[in-house]
Parts: C-alpha cells; sequence; structure tokens
C-alpha cells in the first residue's frame, strides 16, 4: 500500500497510555495515515460508530469497557472494522479469545513500530478488493459457490441459504484461499505464510481457531465438516 493509497485513511488508537498512542499517532501521519486517539473503550465505540474510521488499533487493557468487550460489541452489531489488538497480556487465552472475537491481528506489547506498521498496511491491504491490492484495476466480479454457500469475491459477500453472513476481512481471506486450491491439503504453516503474511508471528492454533469460524459458519455440522476438512498430521483440505 503506497503512502497515497493511506492519504485520508483514518486510523483510530484506542489507547490509555498516553506516551504509547501520542509516539503512534505520530508515525502513522509520517506513514500518511490519518490518526484520531480515544483513552477508553466507550469513547471507542462512539468514535467508530460516528467517525467510521478505516482501521482501529485496540488496547486490551482499558478503563470503562476493555479492548474484548468493544471488539465483542463491534462484531456483534455487525460492524466489520478491521481492528489490531495491541495488549502488554502475552496470555494465550487473551489472543485467542481476540482472534475468535473476529479481531483481524494481535500485537504483543512491547512492540516493533516497523513491524506493528507493516502489519496495520496488511490488515487495510486485504481489505481492498482482490485487484487493487497491488495498484491495478478492480477484478471483474467472479464467485464460486459450494453445498448451500455462495461467495461473491468481487463484492466479498458471502450467503449460506440466502442469507448474507458476517465476515471479517481475515475470514474472507482464509475462504478465499481455501475456494483457489480445491482438494488440496494444506499445512498450517504454509496457510500462516500465505493467508497472514511472511511476518506473522502466529502459531497453528491461529489458523485452527479461523477454520474452526469457518466451519460455524459455513458447514451444516460444524462437528462433522464436509467441506473444511482436517486432514490429521498434514493440515486442512476444502472439499466443494
Amino acid at each position: 500500500m503506497t503512502q497515497g493509497e493511506r492519504q485520508g485513511q483514518q486510523v483510530l488508537i484506542v489507547e490509555d497510555d498516553e506516551a504509547i498512542a501520542t509516539g503512534l499517532a505520530l508515525n502513522l501521519t509520517i506513514e500518511g495515515y490519518r490518526p484520531a486517539t480515544v483513552q477508553d473503550g466507550a469513547a471507542a465505540l462512539a468514535h467508530i460508530k460516528s467517525e467510521k474510521p478505516a482501521l482501529v488499533v485496540l488496547d486490551i487493557s482499558l478503563p470503562v469497557k476493555n479492548g474484548l468487550e468493544v471488539l465483542r460489541e463491534l462484531r456483534t452489531s455487525g460492524d466489520q472494522t478491521a481492528v489490531v489488538v495491541l495488549s502488554a497480556r502475552q496470555d494465550e487465552f487473551d489472543k485467542v479469545a481476540a482472534l475468535r472475537l473476529g479481531a483481524d491481528d494481535y500485537v504483543t506489547k512491547p512492540f516493533a513500530l516497523a513491524e506493528l506498521l507493516a502489519r496495520i498496511g496488511a490488515v487495510l491491504r486485504r481489505a481492498l478488493p482482490p485487484g487493487e491490492r497491488d495498484g491495478g484495476a478492480p477484478a471483474p466480479g467472479h464467485g464460486f459457490a459450494f453445498g448451500a454457500v455462495a461467495v461473491d469475491l468481487d463484492t466479498r459477500v458471502v450467503t449460506r441459504k440466502g442469507q448474507v453472513l458476517a465476515f471479517t476481512h481475515l475470514e474472507f481471506e482464509l475462504l478465499a484461499y481455501f475456494l483457489a486450491h480445491p482438494a488440496q491439503v494444506v499445512s498450517r504453516e504454509h496457510l500462516l505464510r500465505d493467508v497472514w503474511g511472511q511476518s506473522h508471528a502466529g502459531s497453528p492454533r491461529t489458523v485452527d481457531n479461523f477454520v474452526k469460524q469457518l466451519r460455524d459458519k459455513l458447514e451444516d455440522d460444524p462437528e462433522a465438516p464436509r467441506h473444511f476438512v482436517t486432514v490429521r498430521g498434514s493440515g486442512y483440505r476444502f472439499d466443494p
């Protein structure tokens, strides 16, 4: 994503540590973004509703409402604003909980600023229509159907039995990857590299959690999946 493409994109920083918020806002400005800051969860929800930022950097430990509560309220309401969770808490439970609630990425403090900026850019790039991610023209509309599911890869709309489903950016990226590799066994490591990106430091459990979310939304019986199949010892296979 070039600096010109970032121009005007608002990134909301939800962080009660003023020094971190100020430093991150300064560097986002240098990178061409338009940062805004709030210090508690309630203010974050109000800002997101009124200003509709392109992405939210969301701390977990916040006054009034913590970051997980903010994320839960966003996703429950159908708001799919991109969210990068930023937290000093290194507990695996917090990371898994954030990803299950629909976070697009998770970064642990203390963090390398260059890595955080790269992850913000990667999440925003994933939100673009496929043909625009590398500065090209939008790709022509095309779709895919399996079972009772229909996927429009251009508009990023997913329906099941005629009902539109809410997908986070990363959930859709994982789904699109499976659609592009039908009947192929793909390891968790390959999925982390190709869907999350080369710099992502996630564990294989990250992939497992996202596959579970796809099953919950798209399978008739998530406990006995027909389409998103575990290949023991190897990874996953998508069977249309």
